[in-house]
């Protein structure tokens, strides 16, 4: 035989070189729950070893991050209070303002990014404004430009829309170049896909919606071409980033999308996906190390430019270690 692929699997130092898929740890991202109150370092129940932080223990997770050499944050709040109108995601107090102005006081170096969105802060759970039961996409608009612009204000390197509404992409463009923000870039929420693999998360952020569902503005899974279409309707807008959500069972489409953005393109390793991985390794039916790494390589081989998980501590570890990398 002439041709003998094994000859380039022989030993790890052969393998290591012809390896076709690196990962960085200057491209991981590690999402962080900040709640009102003070002294608060809380366990997530659903998310063994993730916790909800108050502003003034923040130093503990940033300190963390930053010795594993993870130094992009995205940060979600949980509000003491909500409304109808979800009044605190755009207050010049609200939590997430509150703990950006911590960090970017204490650790400079950190690069910020924050979710925008309106369900941890509405009374009724949606992620916008509501019209009897159905959410007003238009209206919905103006509030998330409010929250873009007062995170930017705070000190937000960079803002991500997650909630689905059609054209806030150009809207939150618009406002942030309208109020001297223009350097302020968006990781848009393009394909975010109606999916059971955010369970985890709402409990964490508190985020249920009181009634119904998301499905009128989630994707619907069964849909490939029309992920294609908003990924490139968000790149119209003027996204710098585009994302992925969830990551694993949607690999197909972040290799397609990778193929036809000229954008960079992030994937979120979800909630759920890490539940699932934490109650298998429990029960010993998993090597826990493995398989987030496998996870892993598989977003970034599929197209991923980066990726956003609750394991990027760990995989900066196994990037030092060797393991990946």
């Amino acid at each position: 035989m002439i041709k003998r692929p094994r000859r380039l699997r022989r030993n790890e130092h052969i393998r290591n070189l012809v390896r076709e898929t690196r990962i960085s740890k200057s491209a991981l991202i590690y999402p962080i729950f900040i709640v009102e109150g003070e002294g608060i370092k809380e366990e997530i129940q659903s998310m063994q070893g993730q916790y909800r932080y108050s502003v003034d223990r923040l130093s503990e997770i940033c300190e963390e991050c930053l010795n594993a050499g993870v130094h992009n944050l995205l940060l979600f709040g949980i509000p003491s209070e909500k409304d109808e109108y979800g009044t605190g995601g755009y207050a010049s107090d609200g939590i997430v303002q509150k703990g950006l102005i911590e960090i970017k006081e204490k650790y400079p170096d950190l690069f910020l990014i924050t979710d925008v969105c309106m369900c941890e802060y509405t009374s009724h759970g949606h992620c916008g404004i509501l019209n009897g039961d159905y959410v007003d996409n238009d209206e919905t608009l103006e509030y998330l430009a409010r929250i873009a612009l007062s995170h930017a204000q705070a000190g937000a390197d960079m803002v991500a829309p997650s909630d689905m509404m059609d054209g806030r992409v150009a809207k939150i463009r618009a406002v942030l170049d309208e109020n001297d923000y223009s350097d302020i870039p968006i990781m848009s929420y393009s394909v975010k896909y109606a999916s059971s693999f955010y369970g985890p998360f709402r409990e964490a952020a508190g985020s249920s919606p009181a009634f119904g569902d998301r499905k009128s503005y989630q994707m619907d899974y069964h849909n490939r071409k029309e992920g294609l279409k908003e990924a490139l309707l968000d790149i119209e807008e003027g996204a710098d980033i585009i994302m992925v959500k969830p990551a694993m069972s949607y690999l197909d489409l972040v290799s397609e999308i990778s193929k036809i953005s000229n954008v960079p393109l992030a994937t979120y390793s979800v909630s759920g996906e890490y539940a699932m991985v934490k109650s298998a390794a429990n029960a010993g039916f998993i090597d826990e190390d493995s398989i987030v790494c496998e996870m892993a390589v598989s977003a970034f081989r599929a197209g991923s430019d980066m990726y956003i998980t609750y394991y990027a501590k760990e995989l900066a570890r196994f990037i030092d270690e060797g393991r990946i990398g």
